[in-house]
Order: C-alpha cells, then structure tokens, then sequence
C-alpha cells in the first residue's frame, strides 16, 4: 500500500472512532419534560345584571425579571428568588395573568366587550397593569401564594388614566406540593380578578368625567 492510501485509510478510521465516540455520548437517558401548569379563570365570579357601555381591552401585564418566565417562583427570602424544579407555566406570567383577566372580565359581564391586546378592534378603554408579586412564601412550615398588581385604566381617545390602584391577594397553600401551590395561585387569582372587576365597574367612565383625574386608593390585602 503506497503511503498516500495508507494515510487515506488511517483518516477515515480516525473519523470513524470519533464518530462512534460521539454516538457513546447521547445514549444517556434523555431529562423528562417539566409539568406543564395552567392558570385558570376563576369560575365562581358574579355576572353584572347590566353591562357598562364602553368595549374593553386588557393588555398584556407588564412584568420585569423575573416574573417575564415561565418558571413557577418561591421567594424564600427577602432578598432570593428560587425556581419549582421540574414544573413550569404554559405561558409567561404576563400572558397567563393577562388571559385569565380577560375570562373574569367575559364572565362578569361588566363592558359590552372585552377583548385582548392581540386582538385587531378598537376599543374605548385599556386596563394597563404591571405585575409587582406572583410567587410563593414560606411562613413557617406552610407556603403562602402572593398576587400583585398595579393597575390603569386608560380611556383610549383622550389617553387620560380614569382610575388607578394597586391589587394585592394572598392565599394559602393546602400543603407544600405543587399540587397545593398552584391550586392557591387559582384562588388568589379569582380574588385578583374580583377586586379588579370590581374597581373598573365602579371607576367613572363617561365621556363627561374622562378628565375629572385619577382616583386611586389601595385594595386590602387578603
């Protein structure tokens, strides 16, 4: 065998050994997918007998790090910030917050219509949030859920804030499992959805009262 072939030969079998080596390596089992949890829209809120006038659109929460993730959070800490391992949300925490809005708001009946920031039609007025709390807490041996948002009501012609407040509901968790957690995050999530409804129902929408100024004040924590 002249020595340009035998070079030939010891190439290929160098890259077949290689080859075969990196075949060894993804023969591990391969991680099990997270648990994919969802947020449910509360389904014991009350339908208004009438409906305000006005069309209704609620934009998608906005949300810093590191609520802005589908990780499920615990804040052990005040300072920490830790993640439910092997367990996530379907969606982001603002798109999650965001659609189960949109159904409490559906339900109750509160607007001639209500509709997300993903739709194409106008509407007469936007609630603006801006999560502040969506994790657990531990006190003692049991796990405590904590919602909070800041929100606005914003009349979409004059793009004046009609009415603004914080929104804060906190639940406990029947055990530590996650079970348990995000069941408690359903529950503070209906009381949410229950002050927010109805602090718009109550706030002054009529054309003659859209620049009377903001009305604030602050939800009582639960």
């Amino acid at each position: 065998m002249n020595n340009p072939t035998a070079k030939a030969f010891r190439a290929v079998g160098t890259a077949l050994v290689v080859s075969g080596m990196m075949t060894a390596c993804t023969v591990f089992p391969t991680p099990e997918a997270p648990r994919v949890m969802d947020f449910p829209t509360p389904q014991n809120v009350e339908k208004s007998v009438t409906s305000k006038p006005q069309s209704l659109r609620v934009d998608t929460p906005f949300a810093s790090e590191p609520f802005n993730s589908t990780r499920i959070l615990a804040k052990p800490e005040p300072w920490e910030f830790r993640v439910y391992h092997g367990v996530r949300w379907r969606d982001t925490v603002p798109v999650i917050l965001r659609d189960m809005l949109v159904g409490a708001f559906r339900t109750s009946a509160s607007f001639r219509d209500v509709s997300m920031d993903t739709g194409p039609g106008n509407t007469d007025l936007t609630l603006a949030t801006e999560i502040t709390a969506f994790h657990t807490l531990r006190q003692g041996d049991s796990t405590r859920v904590t919602v909070a948002i800041y929100g606005q009501l914003i009349d979409n012609r004059s793009r004046v804030t009609l009415c603004s407040d914080s929104f804060i509901a906190s639940t406990p968790a029947r055990d530590n499992g996650i079970e348990s957690v995000v069941q408690a995050f359903g529950s503070a999530g209906e009381r949410l959805a229950k002050d927010v409804i109805g602090w718009a129902k109550a706030c002054e929408t009529r054309p003659d009262q859209a620049f009377s100024g903001n009305r604030s004040g602050q939800a009582a924590l639960r």
